[in-house]
């Protein structure tokens, strides 16, 4: 992609306006905080100090609208106590002008480092640093530093209080990201009726897993119920892919197929009547066609192992909506729901399900820790938790794109300081201010940013400034417009960034003025300085880039690797029916890792405006449906797992071994840009006869995933780029690749 594409789809990106669930309710919480701050402090402390509460309230606030495992409370504070210090340090030091770009190197290097614990927590940094900027231009003396920055603790520390005694939604965020991955797996369902090889998007599953991941401060009061329904939509997955796959299931056409069809429209219906219970608490019932087709006798249409996996999928899903209703409140319904699909007297099922399987109420504990659970124990400060330090400290090597972002942000926000401060002594702080919250370790966000923030800033310092000319407001108004903005912005909040900046702007003109600075005439220049601060930043990139696409190949190989131990560790399973299952989840977990990085990284390197050094868009795309098609074979041979007393089937044991030993061959084989080969795993499915292998689904399943393996071999065999050895008289290091 040339520079001038390149640029035009960071634009787009940057301005366009998403459409997104609104919450009043949490955005008026955070509005009566800041509200409640500024008007204590306003009438005991003065404007000035009322201006800095503000802003800690402001960051406090913002922290709890980000995507994060932490509570509510536990981010409002990390950020408000985050904030305090930082601007603490800053006024100490604002005084001395090379003590003060010490410290705000030092802290920008800090902040482009938190990247690596993710997102959120690079966003609050990146606050931080900002609003440091700002607070320390306020008129204060060096004994009120202390009294202001306590201040900004008592705003986050509000900010906390609220989100503890008015929890708008008890588990909210929980309970949207499981709802999320029930109606992704409804999507699938319906998708396999047209299409049997359609492939499976497993990032609301991982989304609603992360968000579940515990604190050691609530590690037994998170609902097993929320941890359960996830873990069944784990199952029902590997089941839909098995009905609707003709090589393993049923027939393409026929009545079979049209009974599968059914099954799979009504597993959807299902899914989704459950997801609506989840999210809005409410439960719902299910058209009369959906409760006939689940209820149907399925053994009249189907055999061998679509029966059973029909005859499992049914069962899921009435466990999945005994547990929706528990999760809304309905324990009576849920009730009726489990004892409906226990035998009765004469022996036979009077629900949905024909086979029963442990339900939810029998498995599930009221409450309660889960096991394994440390494993997904962290710290319960996000900006100060230790595992966060660990993973910033794995990012200080020579060739990590986290650094090398903090390395750019960091020259970028000392030179842009200085610059602005020779531009306009009394606004140069605006420059570093949109340096630091534009840039990101990637191209296409730093840009996309870096557009909406320069029009958000125009839309927002136009507004105020027109009102400000217009009204003429003193202190007390300007406070009150001041929290109108902040309100707006907190319920406009995932609309996207320009409409936030813009708002978030506006806010900043009014606290600035109602402390006593001239924004009337200062609204022009601040403009001029954001756009030298963006231009700054995308300067840095362009000079000191991190790209994606020499990243390609390594993404791939660390991609097949996944997918490839995901399916000989189901293949394992049939030489070893009685072993842990625990193994098959360990490598899924692995491989939708695995993939989602390869996924974002070839996102990214879509948007860059350089010449592919890793692999062509065309090889790119190939290469994706082929891992997706491997994927898929491994999801097919984890659908069909023996049970515990099965037979042993030797055989799958050899091919287990020889698929892992040529998986990792293959991967370095990619990796050093040559064409990875299957003659082992080819010669060891070619083995398998009837006697060996008696299981023709197992048979099928396995042809499958060796036409999936000479598909990616295909792909990159017709591309057309530079040789290993070519790469190395350049000098690019395979680390780099």
């Amino acid at each position: 992609m040339s520079w001038l594409c390149a640029l035009r789809e960071a634009a787009r990106a940057g301005l366009k306006v998403e459409r997104h669930r609104l919450e009043p309710l949490v955005a008026l919480r955070a509005a009566a905080g800041l509200a409640i701050i500024v008007g204590v402090c306003f009438h005991f402390c003065g404007p000035t100090a009322a201006a800095s509460a503000a802003f800690g309230s402001l960051v406090a606030a913002i922290a709890t609208f980000l995507p994060s495992r932490h509570p509510l409370p536990l981010r409002a504070l990390a950020a408000g106590m985050s904030l305090s210090i930082t601007t603490f340090l800053g006024y100490l030091t604002g005084a001395h002008v090379v003590l003060f770009l010490a410290l705000l190197a030092l802290w920008t290097f800090l902040g482009g480092l938190s990247w690596a614990a993710g997102p959120t927590v690079g966003v609050i940094a990146s606050c931080n640093i900002a609003m440091m900027l700002l607070t320390t231009t306020l008129p204060i003396t060096v004994v009120q530093a202390a009294e202001h920055a306590a201040l900004i603790a008592v705003g986050g520390l509000l900010q906390a209080a609220l989100a503890v005694l008015l929890p708008l939604r008890r588990w909210g965020p929980q309970r949207e990201a499981l709802a999320d991955a029930l109606s992704s797996v409804a999507d699938y369902a319906r998708k396999l009726c047209h299409d049997p090889a359609t492939h499976f998007d497993p990032q609301p599953l991982m989304t609603a897993r992360d968000v579940a991941e515990l604190t050691p401060r609530r590690p037994g009061t998170l609902p097993t119920t929320l941890h359960s329904v996830r873990h069944l939509a784990e199952r029902i997955r590997p089941l839909l892919a098995l009905l609707a796959d003709p090589a393993v299931g049923v027939p393409a056409a026929g009545a079979k197929r049209d009974r599968v069809r059914e099954l799979l429209d009504a597993a959807g219906a299902a899914l989704d009547a459950a997801s609506h219970t989840i999210r809005h608490g409410k439960s719902v019932g299910l058209p009369p066609t959906t409760v006939m087709a689940l209820a149907s006798d399925t053994g009249t249409f189907l055999n061998g192992a679509a029966r059973r996996a029909a005859m499992s999928l049914t069962a899921l899903l009435d466990d999945v909506a005994a547990a929706a209703d528990l999760i809304a409140g309905d324990h009576h319904r849920a009730a009726e729901r489990r004892a409906l699909s226990r035998p009765n007297a004469n022996g036979t099922e009077t629900g949905w399900s024909q086979l029963h399987t442990p339900g939810v109420t029998d498995v599930i504990r009221p409450f309660g820790p889960r096991p394994h659970m440390h494993a997904l124990v962290r710290s319960a400060l996000p900006i100060f938790d230790p595992l966060a330090a660990q993973e910033a400290r794995k990012h200080l090597t020579r060739h990590s794109a986290v650094r090398r972002h903090a390395i750019r942000v960091t020259v970028v926000a000392v030179t842009s300081y200085v610059l602005g401060h020779a531009l306009a002594p009394a606004h140069g702080y605006w420059a570093p201010v949109a340096s630091v919250m534009i840039m990101r370790p990637d191209f296409s966000q730093t840009y996309g940013r870096a557009v909406a923030r320069l029009g958000g800033t125009l839309l927002g310092v136009s507004i105020a400034a027109v009102i400000i000319q217009l009204t003429h407001p003193d202190p007390v108004l300007s406070a009150a417009l001041a929290v109108a903005c902040a309100a707006l912005a907190y319920l406009l909040f995932t609309t996207g960034y320009l409409v936030t900046q813009a708002t978030i702007s506006s806010h900043v003109v009014f606290l600035l003025a109602m402390g006593g600075t001239n924004w009337s005439q200062a609204a022009p220049t601040r403009v001029l300085l954001t756009l030298l601060g963006g231009v700054l930043g995308m300067l840095a990139y362009a000079i000191y880039p991190t790209w994606e696409s020499p990243r390609l190949r390594a993404r791939l190989a660390d991609c097949l690797l996944a997918n490839g131990h995901y399916a000989a560790t189901g293949l394992a399973r049939y030489a070893d029916p009685a072993g842990p299952a625990h193994d098959v989840r360990k490598a899924v977990l692995q491989a939708r890792v695995a993939r989602t990085a390869w996924q974002e990284t070839l996102e990214r390197a879509q948007n860059e405006p350089v010449r592919h050094r890793g692999l062509s868009p065309r090889a790119a795309t190939g290469a994706e449906h082929a891992l997706a098609q491997i994927a898929r074979a491994g999801m097919l041979i984890e659908a069909h797992h023996p049970e515990h007393g099965a037979l042993s089937m030797p055989a799958a044991a050899h091919l287990a071994t020889v698929l892992r030993r040529s998986t990792e061959v293959a991967a370095e084989a990619v990796r050093e840009h040559r064409v990875p080969t299957w003659e082992p795993v080819c010669q060891a499915v070619g083995e398998w006869d009837s006697e060996s292998v008696c299981d023709p689904v197992m048979h099928a399943t396995a042809q499958y995933l060796l036409e999936s393996l000479r598909e990616l071999a295909t792909v990159l065999d017709g591309v057309d780029e530079p040789t290993a050895q070519s790469y190395r008289e350049r000098g690019v290091s395979r680390r780099e690749q």
